[in-house]
């Protein structure tokens, strides 16, 4: 069954760049849909993590993608590095155990894709990521059942280790950002695409990030506003080979 989008459209997208404190960044806290479970829970409650034991369980891996499928309740898993590159298996959680997923079809094993549900269509989108072949630009997309290779009018250029998120606000999954490689150098991107379900539009904001990839990015539910903050790039231009630096900045979307 389709979901319908949620939340208001705010029209044509732009990025703001905040600048905030240390306390500030602290009380940011986890952003996003909580279950009524969490939501009424004590704030003086204690939290803690815990090691889980589950009968099942992925191999031991690094750079996997992974994102909560709300379609059907379980953390999805896809890809990753192990001793070598590139895995191509498919994982879900429930809550209590891993299980192994055989889909009729699936994407060309890969590394540091972007991964991110789409409540508007109830499917998990992944784009990307690095395989033994090279930089990968494809979009697939999984139902819960099986994955399905989308062949978009348009789509970003390949890339790996790029931001990526849904807007609830305009129900549309944001990809940002993420490394290729140029003539003899790494580049780094910095342009906004959206995805709508169908196809990939290059978003032109009059305001955005520098070129960026390896930072981290979310919807906030409680601002309406996709927000992003560090990641790495060049000083000077995106693809110069010059030192490569470390952003503490915060951007947000909406």
């Amino acid at each position: 069954m389709r979901r319908i989008r949620i939340g208001r459209v705010l029209g044509s997208g732009r990025w703001r760049g905040l600048r905030v404190g240390a306390a500030a960044l602290a009380a940011l806290g986890v952003v996003g849909v909580l279950s009524p479970a969490v939501a009424l829970a004590s704030p003086q409650q204690p939290l803690n993590w815990t090691k889980l034991t589950p009968p099942t369980s992925p191999y031991a891996r690094t750079g996997q993608s992974m994102a909560y499928d709300g379609a059907t309740g379980t953390v999805v898993l896809f890809g990753g590095a192990a001793s070598g590159c590139c895995l191509g298996d498919t994982w879900t959680w429930d809550g209590t155990t891993w299980t192994k997923q055989h889909p009729a079809a699936s994407p060309p094993g890969r590394t540091l894709a972007a991964m991110a549900y789409d409540a508007a269509t109830g499917t998990v989108v992944l784009f990307g990521g690095t395989s033994r072949h090279g930089i990968l630009g494809d979009t697939w997309t999984w139902d819960g059942t099986t994955w399905t290779e989308q062949h978009p009018a348009t789509s970003p250029p390949g890339r790996y280790l790029a931001y990526m998120a849904y807007d609830a606000a305009t129900g549309t999954v944001v990809l940002y950002g993420g490394a290729a490689r140029g003539t003899g150098n790494l580049c780094y991107l910095g342009r906004t695409w959206t995805w709508d379900g169908t196809t990939w539009t290059a978003q032109t904001p009059a305001a955005h990030p520098s070129a960026r990839a390896e930072g981290a990015m979310v919807y906030d539910a409680a601002t309406g506003t996709v927000v992003l903050f560090g990641g790495s790039g060049y000083a000077t231009t995106r693809c110069s080979g010059s030192r490569t630096v470390r952003f503490e900045q915060t951007w947000t979307w909406g």
